[in-house]
């Protein structure tokens, strides 16, 4: 390997490292907010507006020079922003008023069990034993996280828990169906277009169910500044991050650096959040970790 090969490695795994930090730190940033009384589909409506901006000038900038998307494509790219950002970040942020960040982060993560089984079902692909040992043990961490949860945490820990995983079902689902429009769409220009789909559906609904749409104008102040910081750090910098770490180190490499994810969600819960960091938790999380790394690893 040549010094350049090892340099793009390395600012690889850092890009990497730094969006799964990104995407880590949503949880909390939610959280904090929620301490501020803002309920979660103002919160949502707030980031997303905030995203949208963003998530257009990335969809410009990605265009530069490429064809123009096919009409079957832009049809398929709405409907999987539908449903992989819209529908599972809403069913995200109902769970978050339930379940602790490190929860939230390890029920998440599991999409990647999700997806095989998905892919078995829809598509005829072999689960293999390797398969079976790597959801098995991403379950048994999934059971002792929530137990965890269930003895530590006020408030209904199973609601929340059911509320985060339908946004993993769904937003494996988006992964499924996602593979091949990437592959003609562009993977930023894709991410940036389903997200401005996604902003419009969550705009779409919270002025149709808000009673008085100009709640979103009265927050307080560090509500705002809350979301500001989620549009930016926890939603459009990790997907420029993550593609541009994959580009220079690969995707089975960038799955290793990923699986910081969860570890630092439980380190940013219980500095910015005083969440208790216990032995059964992180031993649930190595039981995730070590499942989801046998999947994502594994040969195609």
């Amino acid at each position: 390997m040549t010094a350049t090969d090892r340099s793009a490695r390395l600012s690889g795994a850092l890009l990497v490292a730094a969006g799964a930090i990104g995407f880590s730190g949503k949880a909390v940033i939610i959280k904090l907010a929620y301490r501020h009384g803002v309920d979660a589909l103002t919160l949502l409506a707030l980031r997303m507006l905030l995203s949208a901006p963003l998530f257009a000038v990335l969809g410009w900038w990605a265009a530069r020079g490429a064809d123009p998307v096919a009409p079957r494509d832009r049809w398929a790219v709405a409907f999987m922003g539908f449903v992989g950002y819209y529908l599972a970040s809403y069913f995200d942020f109902l769970g978050l008023q339930y379940v602790t960040a490190a929860l939230e982060r390890l029920l998440l993560f599991v999409n990647p069990t999700f997806v095989v089984l998905i892919s078995a079902a829809l598509f005829g692909r072999r689960v293999t034993g390797r398969d079976v040992i790597a959801i098995a043990s991403c379950y048994a961490g999934i059971f002792l996280a929530f137990f965890n949860d269930l003895h530590t945490q006020p408030g209904n820990v199973v609601l929340g828990s059911a509320w985060v995983l339908l946004s993993a079902l769904l937003y494996a689902t988006y992964l499924v169906g996602s593979g091949r429009l990437v592959g003609r769409v562009g993977s930023m220009r894709f991410a940036s277009y389903a997200g401005l789909v996604s902003c419009g559906a969550v705009l779409a609904h919270f002025l149709v169910a808000s009673p008085d749409a100009s709640v979103i104008l009265h927050q307080p102040a560090p509500v705002y500044w809350l979301s500001l910081l989620m549009a930016l750090a926890s939603t459009v910098l990790p997907i420029v991050l993550t593609s541009e770490g994959i580009r220079r180190m690969g995707a089975s490499h960038a799955s290793i650096i990923g699986s910081v994810g969860p570890i630092a969600t439980i380190a940013l819960g219980a500095v910015f959040l005083g969440e208790p960091v216990t032995i059964i938790q992180i031993a649930g999380a190595a039981f995730v970790l070590l499942g989801v790394l046998a999947i994502s690893l594994a040969r195609k």
